[in-house]
C-alpha cells in the first residue's frame, strides 16, 4: 500500500477545504458549552446550531423489519438503474445521527455508483449502550442477506458507513463471519471509522480543536456507548484487533484533518495484510464528516468509491 506523503503537506489542502474547516470551527466555538449527548442529538434533529438540517430526499422510503428489541426501521433510497444493494450504517458517535440525516450522500451513492441504499435506524447510546447498536446492525444485515435480495431483486451486496458507522460496519462483517459463517458482502466503504476505541495516537493527541470531532468528544461518545470496565481490546469493540481474514474488498476514506486519521491509516494495512483487497483514499485537509458536506472532496470521494466498486462489486 503506497501513500504519497505529499497528501499530508498543508500546501495540498484546497482553498475550499480550508474555508469549510474555518467555518466549522467558528460555528462550533459559538455553540453552548456543557450540552449533554441527548441535547446534542435533539439540536441536530432540529437543525439548530453548527450543522444545518440535511435536506430530506423525496425519493426516500421506509420499511419496518423485526429487530432484537422490537420493530426496526430501514430507510431506502433506490438507484434508478441499480447494480447492487448498499447496506448503510450512519455515524454519530453511536449516540446521535439517523438515516434521514444522510440523504444527500446516499442519493449520490445511488446515482453515481448505482447502488440502492438501505440505511438502518439502530438503537442509540446512552439510552441503549453496547451491544444494542451492534446487535441491531447485525440483525439488519442478516435480514438483507436472507430477505433483502428477494425484496430488492439484487444479488451484489456492499456495506459501509461513516465514523461510528464505519466501526459498526466492520463489527457487523466480523459477526457475520464468526457467528453465522456468512461472507455475503463483496465491497465495504469504510469512511473515517473509529476502529480502536482505546484511541489511536491521532485521537489521543488531537486536543480541544473543534473541527467536528476532538479528543474530549471522542471520550464522551465512548463513555456513552461502552459500559464501565469494557475490554477495549475485544475485537467486537475495537475491530482493529480482530483476525481480518475473509473480509470484503474495502476502501478506507479519510481526511488529513481528522482526529480519527490514524484509525484508517492503521486499519487499511491490517486489512491488506489479512489477504483482503484494500485501498486507502486520503483527502488533503478534509475534516471528520466531510462526506456529509456539499463540497468537491465529497464528489471526489464518491467517484473513487465508484471506481473501487467497479473493480470489486
Amino acid at each position: 500500500m503506497i501513500v504519497d506523503p505529499a497528501l499530508f503537506d498543508p500546501a495540498a489542502i484546497p482553498a475550499e477545504t480550508r474555508a469549510v474547516n474555518e467555518e466549522i470551527i467558528k460555528r462550533l466555538n459559538a455553540e453552548p458549552t456543557g450540552l449533554t449527548i441527548p441535547e446534542i442529538r435533539e439540536r441536530r434533529i432540529q437543525g439548530i446550531g453548527a450543522f444545518p438540517k440535511a435536506p430530506i430526499s423525496p425519493r426516500a422510503e421506509t420499511m419496518t423489519i423485526a429487530g432484537p428489541s422490537g420493530p426496526m426501521q430501514l430507510r431506502i433510497i433506490a438507484a434508478k438503474n441499480p447494480r447492487g444493494l448498499y447496506f448503510h450504517i450512519h455515524g454519530g458517535g453511536w449516540s446521535i445521527g439517523a438515516p434521514d440525516q444522510n440523504d444527500p450522500l446516499l442519493e449520490a451513492i445511488a446515482d453515481v455508483i448505482g447502488l440502492t441504499c438501505v440505511s438502518v435506524k439502530y438503537r442509540l447510546a446512552p439510552e441503549n449502550p453496547y451491544p444494542a447498536g451492534p446487535d441491531d446492525c447485525e440483525a439488519a444485515a442478516l435480514w438483507i442477506v436472507r430477505e433483502g435480495r428477494e425484496r430488492f431483486g439484487l444479488t451484489r451486496l456492499a456495506i459501509g458507513g461513516e465514523s461510528a458507522g464505519g466501526h459498526l460496519s466492520a463489527v457487523t462483517l466480523l459477526r457475520l463471519r464468526d457467528r453465522h459463517h456468512l461472507q455475503p458482502f463483496s465491497v465495504a466503504f469504510l469512511n473515517y471509522g473509529c476502529f480502536d476505541l482505546a484511541m489511536t495516537p491521532s485521537a489521543r493527541n488531537w486536543g480541544d480543536d473543534k473541527l467536528v470531532l476532538n479528543t474530549p468528544a471522542i471520550l464522551a461518545f465512548r463513555a456513552s456507548f461502552l459500559p464501565p470496565d469494557t475490554d477495549m481490546s475485544n475485537p467486537d469493540v475495537s475491530p482493529l484487533y480482530a483476525n481480518l481474514r475473509g473480509m470484503p474488498a474495502a476502501i478506507f476514506s479519510v481526511g488529513t484533518r481528522d482526529a480519527l486519521l490514524d484509525d484508517s491509516l492503521f486499519m487499511a494495512p491490517r486489512w491488506l495484510a489479512a489477504s483482503n483487497a484494500a485501498e486507502l483514499a486520503i483527502h488533503p485537509g478534509a475534516c471528520h464528516g466531510f462526506l456529509s458536506l456539499p463540497n468537491r472532496q465529497r464528489n471526489d470521494a464518491v467517484a473513487r468509491m465508484k471506481a473501487f466498486a467497479d473493480r470489486y462489486l
